[in-house]
């Protein structure tokens, strides 16, 4: 990601809350745009989501 290597990125986010954990990313990455290319639920509720870059980071409202 540092790089802009990442021309994919496939994120599975399973409903478990711990309270605490592990960070994604390291420090010094910098911040993404992801575009979402694909989500699926399953039957257990992970969510498996497919993101591509989409260009630099715009700040602003929603």
């Amino acid at each position: 990601m540092a790089h802009e290597l990442v021309d994919r990125l496939r994120l599975m986010t399973f409903p478990v809350l711990l309270g605490s954990g592990r960070r994604l990313f390291n420090d010094g990455v910098r911040p993404a745009t992801m575009r979402p290319v694909e989500l699926t639920v399953t039957d257990l509720g992970i969510v498996i989501g497919t993101y591509e870059p989409a260009g630099p980071v715009q700040h602003g409202h929603m």
